[in-house]
């Protein structure tokens, strides 16, 4: 059909003459030649504007109120009403002879309006057939316009139909190849193809026709059931640890559009197991009925508190849902690290982005983290409400703590291990183990406090405080054997380990207070006498000395087989403990020291210079020294016997430790006082050699072997060779190489003239104080008082002019030369 003509607007000839009538009945604006060609005279206005009265007239803003009351304020009213008349008069003269001048001008547009009113009279005729010309003009144009507007309608609507069959027939088309997949059937592809059916159905606004809809809700069945196998998928791959299982499964998700709400559903799924379990393992009720209770006798009461006769069979399932629990955690930690581990190392086909990108935005938390905060939070929740709700929880996690952290120390090795794999990151972080441990804090802090109070309690019941008696030796073995059996509880736990070990040092400190009042009691001239017979202040002493010298041996032989770390947490315990056991008997061995002391120092008493037979022939002791064996003799029968270990035992002891310091001192302070004799002649040599052998038995009898002195005994043996060598013998003698310088430069006085004073003599003091200043000297600064000596002796030679000196002389010297040698 030929599509009509476009209409043209016609005008007849009548309409042309009508507008230009029309136009023509308006005359146009006169020219300005048309008007009077004189001047027009000055208008008053501007004789207005310069008076100052009549100016205010022109303002836009003049106002006639505020005119009249400035006149009448003024007094001028009269004469500002004759102005303003005379203004009035002015102006109807200007506007009459406006009017006259301009009369032609008004004539002619008085005319030139009655030609126009005469013109437009018949304007609305012509009006009226223009109207009609148009009215048939539109009925012309519309029967077209509404058959191309019908024709597009028509198309418009073909158009989207056939749209939407070409859909709907694609739509079932892959809805047929989706549910008529041959098996095996391919997940991933099955997914993909649904996704493709659903993004369709939804873009293409398919909804509302029948068999559209029939089919899709066949398509929804089919993608609950891909959901269902991916699942499956995915846990059969966790459980047997093969991420291409996990892989598949989570491909298919991603295929349905439907990745992230999957992986969070999963993390969703262990957090609420890993909870669950927890919830389960402190069940009081469930475990009161597996122990065999119910309601009746064994079950649980409203308190948490199995009744008589079910605690040790509730404490055995106790302790089996926790363990049941720690492994339900395991496995929820290691599926969400397998779930992780899978998103992290996998791609998306065609973006090449990691499968974690699509669930995960940087900075929040990972997989792993997320799930084990939740865990952590429900364990520290559930243990915190037994702790305060159940009396039997927190009596069977107090005592068995160490079980429990053992629990605990398990399940996180077994996470880090089973997670430890090259290129991944592990599953637990050492916050996320901190943490864990801290969610027990509660269970731990009344272990440890139980563990102080059973030992406080002990020492406490042993050394009362009232009381001033001493335990008894079993007590102190029992003391011991209670601190090593808290020890092997926790011997394997080094964290644990060390908080009980400062639990333990709190109470050997407490141990150490009680034995140091109960030696302050026992202090006084009474413990300190060595004359007489052991005293009850003594033997107290003594008792206190050998418990604490028993509980730091064996303490001290435990913590030797324990890490150094955690062993030094008892390193100040075991000295205060060290320390009491020395006061409680280092002022009798001071005794008994300064007493052998005294006797050595009656040695200057005797006359050691006495030349004959008679004195050579004299094979009795000195009487110095029989009064040093008479002491130590006695020492040995009233004390040392009480405090020394049988001779078969062989282990080292305070008391030990301190005999054979006396027994060196004793030594080396007889070398002293030897080497400080003077005169002495080769009959004392003998008699000096002879009470060298009486000391030696005397203290290798009834103090220490002297074999096992080391040093001191030593420079004994050298020192009876040496007083028999000449002096020309001495310079090269190996023998000086065991004997202190001091011992030799005193001794070589001996062997000098008179003039050669010591500093003994040099400086007037007794061989007390000698011997008390040499205590606090040095070598070199002993090497300084002989020097002043040798310098003396220098200058007495040469003022007398002779040019030999003693032959000790330049020994001396040669001898103190290598000693400040050596100390530079």
């Amino acid at each position: 059909m030929a599509a009509p003509a476009t209409p043209r607007l016609l005008l007849s000839p009548t309409s042309k003459d009508l507008i230009a009538a029309a136009s023509s009945s308006f005359p146009s604006p006169p020219s300005p030649t048309t008007s009077s060609s004189a001047p027009d005279p000055a208008s008053p206005l501007d004789a207005f504007a310069s008076d100052p009265v009549l100016s205010a007239f022109l303002s836009p803003s003049f106002s006639p109120s505020d005119f009249s009351s400035a006149a009448l304020s003024s007094g001028l009213a009269a004469s500002r009403a004759e102005q303003l008349q005379e203004a009035i008069r002015l102006l109807r003269r200007h506007l009459r002879a406006e009017v006259l001048r301009r009369h032609p001008l008004l004539l002619s547009h008085l005319l030139s309006l009655r030609s126009a009113s005469a013109s437009l009279s018949s304007l609305p005729s012509h009006l009226h057939l223009l109207s009609s010309h148009l009215s048939l003009l539109s009925s012309h144009l519309s029967a077209p316009r509404a058959h191309l507007a019908h024709s597009s309608s028509s198309l418009s609507t073909l158009l989207s139909t056939a749209d939407l069959l070409l859909h709907s027939h694609r739509l079932v088309r892959l809805s047929s190849r989706l549910l008529t997949s041959t098996p095996p059937p391919d997940l991933a592809r099955q997914a993909e193809l649904h996704r493709e059916i659903r993004l369709l159905y939804e873009e293409k606004n398919l909804a509302g026709i029948n068999a559209v809809d029939e089919e899709m809700r066949k398509v929804d069945a089919a993608a609950s059931k891909l959901r269902s196998e991916a699942s499956a998928v995915i846990d059969r791959g966790i459980a047997e640890s093969n991420q291409n299982d996990v892989w598949c499964g989570l491909q298919v998700y991603y295929n349905l559009g439907e990745l992230k709400p999957a992986v969070e559903g999963l993390v969703s799924k262990y957090k609420a197991a890993g909870a669950k379990s927890v919830a389960v393992a402190l069940d009081m009720k469930a475990i009161s009925m597996a122990a065999g209770g119910g309601g009746g006798p064994g079950g649980v009461q409203r308190s948490g508190t199995p009744q008589i006769g079910g605690s040790k069979k509730a404490a055995e399932a106790l302790w089996d849902r926790m363990r049941q629990c720690m492994e339900e955690l395991h496995r929820s930690v290691t599926a969400a690290w397998q779930l992780q581990t899978v998103l992290t190392k996998k791609r998306v086909p065609f973006t090449q982005m990691l499968f974690l990108e699509e669930v995960w935005q940087e900075g929040e938390p990972l997989l792993t983290e997320r799930v084990w905060d939740a865990i952590v939070k429900a364990f520290a929740s559930q243990l915190k409400s037994a702790f305060t709700a159940s009396s039997f929880v927190k009596e069977i996690f107090t005592l068995g703590y160490p079980r429990l952290f053992s629990m605990i120390e398990n399940l996180l090795e077994r996470i880090l291990r089973d997670t430890d794999v090259k290129g991944t990151l592990p599953a637990l972080t050492p916050e996320g183990k901190n943490h864990m441990t801290a969610a027990i804090e509660i269970f731990q802090t009344a272990f440890l406090a139980l563990c102080h109070s059973r030992l406080s309690d002990y020492i406490n019941s042993i050394f009362p405080m009232s009381g001033r008696g001493i335990p008894s030796k079993d007590q102190i073995s029992r003391l011991i054997s209670r601190i090593q059996e808290e020890v092997e509880v926790v011997r394997t736990h080094g964290h644990l380990l060390a908080r009980v070990l400062q639990e333990i040092g709190k109470v050997l400190l407490l141990l150490a207070q009680r034995a140091e009042y109960q030696m302050q009691i026992s202090t006084g001239t009474e413990a300190r006498q060595v004359t007489g017979t052991v005293t009850p202040a003594q033997l107290k002493n003594f008792a206190l000395c050998l418990h604490l010298q028993d509980v730091h041996t064996r303490i001290s032989s435990i913590v030797s087989t324990l890490p150094n770390v955690t062993s030094e947490k008892l390193s100040k315990s075991l000295e205060a403990i060290y320390t009491v056991a020395c006061d409680s008997v280092s002022p009798l061995f001071k005794e008994m020291f300064d007493r052998l002391g005294s006797c050595i120092l009656k040695m200057h008493e005797q006359d050691f210079g006495t030349h004959g037979m008679d004195a050579t022939m004299d094979n009795n002791a000195s009487a110095y020294m029989e009064e040093l064996q008479k002491c130590a003799v006695h020492f040995r029968s009233e004390f040392l016997s009480k405090l020394l270990p049988s001779s078969s035992s062989r282990s080292e002891t305070i008391c030990t430790i301190m005999v054979r310091s006396m027994a060196s001192r004793v030594l080396i302070l007889f070398i002293r006082h030897a080497s400080l004799v003077r005169p002495l002649s080769e009959a004392g040599k003998l008699r000096m050699t002879r009470d060298m052998a009486e000391l030696e038995l005397a203290v290798g009898q009834n103090l220490f072997p002297v074999e096992q002195l080391g040093a001191p005994y030593r420079a004994l043996r050298a020192f009876r060779p040496v007083l028999f060598l000449e002096t020309s013998q001495l310079e090269k003698s190996p023998l000086l190489q065991d004997l202190p310088p001091s011992v030799i430069l005193h001794h070589l006085y001996s062997r000098g003239p008179d003039e050669l004073q010591s500093p003994l003599q040099r400086n007037k003091l007794t061989p007390l104080q000698y011997s008390l200043w040499l205590d606090s000297q040095g070598e070199d600064q002993i090497w300084k008082g002989v020097k002043a000596t040798l310098d003396d002796y220098e200058m007495k030679v040469r003022s007398r002019g002779d040019k030999e000196f003693s032959p000790v002389y330049p020994l001396m010297l040669q001898i103190g030369s290598a000693l400040s040698q050596a100390k530079g």
